[in-house]
């Protein structure tokens, strides 16, 4: 018998210009959790939906359970007992909770010569289910009225329901508050101790330190080496993911802000009265202003709204000095106002579309040839200056978006603005599942923005980014802003004591600080 329940030995996958995996490899144990890690690019998901089914791999081979076997599609893949929860959530919204557990497989009953579905045992099966994983969430609800966090963990109990004896979780915390990240580790753990083998993709070191065994390492669509996590420091992780040393998480802030104010927001109310309300701050030419704040702080919306995104019952806008009234985003943009979303699958890239169009399409009045003609040489310049610029990793400008790694899918979108060089650029969650190389070349891109006078507004969840990239901390609590601090004096503590400050009405006083 084989101490290991999946082996996958010279796997090679190749895509259009682009080789993804170059003969990789993994082994996983019953009731281990292996860490898969590497940069974006690396070839991990790719990797997992070969074994998932997804892909067809060009050379290589899959043993499971002692014996080779040939997975073709992922139904395949889940009558053996392998189940995945992907990095990008595919709901059905407008099914129920219990329907999109099932979904494929749903329980039946006869009448007579015609089977149909058997909806009670269908939503007695998913509430039994749900209160097993101590999940507080209606079978019967609508997906579509959850959160994404909750989406997030309905996949995770539809992989849970399959009975599997592979789980493959590919960056499920990308959307989970910290306590639901303790439900999914308390879901593993008791999944490992009914001898599942866990395959867990994920770029946040600390996770990896406390839920996995063991790590396999990938680079450039290579296999880099297998060890236990408890034998190696974040460190020497990094180091062998990237190749190189990282001397330092964040590059140094030569930026030196001015007094000079180029954003001045007012009393912003939304007209949702959950939502924003009463906000007020400034933001100053040069500066990096981070926004900090917990889940449902409502830092989103609050920037969403100023760039005409959402509508607002009252409050001001100012631009250099100017009242400006932005009803919708093509008025922020010509107001010089940029937005990169929080989402960049879902409102940020267009994935059918090539690099090419993605970086040009915010910037087409600049780039015609007469009046409705496109000047083709002008966008392609365009996209050879920013691949250089960025280091944007693409084959050719007419590759489609969605084939690139998360990280060169950020920088395109961070080029599509800077087409446009706006003097204000909102930056919502600027390196959500990005690894830590991509990350640190990011960061530069930032802190070079700032240092050349551009005003930068960056929403983050990671404290750590918070403090290593801010010139200013803002902090939100409950759709208030609860205060400011300067980045040198901004800590875990003092941004947590502002962010949990739920009784704090904001005040105009405190936008001055």
């Amino acid at each position: 018998m084989s101490e290991y329940r999946l082996v996958m030995k010279d796997v090679v996958k190749t895509f259009p210009g682009v080789k993804a995996l170059d003969h990789a490899r993994l082994e996983l144990r019953p009731g281990k959790v292996m860490a898969l890690m590497g940069e974006n690019g690396a070839g991990k998901s790719t990797l997992m939906k070969c074994m998932f089914g997804i892909y067809k791999m060009d050379e290589g081979e899959i043993e499971y359970e002692g014996q080779k076997v040939n997975i073709p599609t992922p139904l395949d893949a889940l009558n053996r007992g392998i189940a995945m929860v992907h990095q990008e959530l595919q709901p059905i919204p407008a099914r129920t909770v219990a329907e999109n557990i099932w979904l494929g497989r749903y329980p039946t009953k006869k009448y007579g010569v015609v089977t149909t579905v058997d909806h009670a045992k269908m939503y007695k099966d998913t509430e039994a289910l749900l209160k097993k994983l101590k999940l507080d969430i209606d079978p019967r609800a609508k997906l579509g009225s959850l959160s994404i966090a909750q989406m997030q963990m309905v996949e995770i109990a539809k992989a849970v329901s399959a009975d599997c004896k592979v789980l493959i979780l590919d960056e499920p915390t990308s959307s989970l508050t910290e306590n639901e990240v303790q439900s999914l580790f308390r879901i593993m753990n008791e999944l490992k101790g009914q001898g599942v083998s866990l395959v867990y993709i994920s770029h946040k070191m600390d996770e990896i330190k406390v839920i996995a065994d063991e790590v396999t390492i990938m680079r450039d669509g290579q296999y880099i080496g297998k060890w236990n996590v408890a034998d190696m420091t974040k460190e020497e992780i990094i180091a062998k993911m990237v190749g190189r040393e990282l001397s330092n998480l964040y590059p140094p802030l030569q930026n030196v802000p001015s007094n000079e104010v180029v954003l001045k927001v007012e009393d912003f109310t939304s007209i949702n009265p959950r939502s924003f309300r009463h906000c007020s701050f400034e933001l100053h030419k040069g500066e990096i202003l981070g926004v900090a704040g917990l889940v449902g702080a409502q830092r989103t919306e609050l920037m969403e709204g100023i760039f005409g995104l959402r509508m607002h019952t009252s409050g001001q806008v100012s631009i250099k000095g100017q009242p400006v009234e932005i009803k919708q985003p093509r008025d922020a943009i010509r107001k010089s106002v940029a937005l990169l979303t929080e989402d960049r699958r879902a409102t940020g890239i267009l994935g059918v579309l090539s690099v090419a169009d993605n970086i040009s399409i915010a910037s087409l009045d600049s780039l015609r040839k007469g009046p409705i003609m496109l000047d083709n040489k002008k966008i392609l310049d365009l996209v050879q200056s920013n691949k250089e610029k960025m280091a944007i990793k693409v084959p050719s400008p007419r590759t489609q978006i969605k084939s690139l790694s998360g990280g060169n899918q950020q920088k395109v979108l961070i080029a599509r603005w800077l087409a446009n060089n706006p003097d204000i650029l909102i930056l919502d969650e600027p390196t959500r599942g990005i690894d830590v190389g991509a990350k640190y070349e990011i960061y530069c891109i930032i802190a070079d923005l700032a240092k050349q006078g551009k005003s930068i507004i960056m929403i983050s969840s990671e404290m750590s980014e918070i403090i290593g990239m801010s010139n200013r901390v803002m902090v939100m609590c409950d759709g208030r802003i609860t205060g400011f601090i300067d980045g040198k004096e901004a800590t875990q503590e003092n941004i947590m004591a502002l962010a949990t400050q739920f009784e704090t009405a904001p005040t105009t006083a405190a936008a001055n600080q």
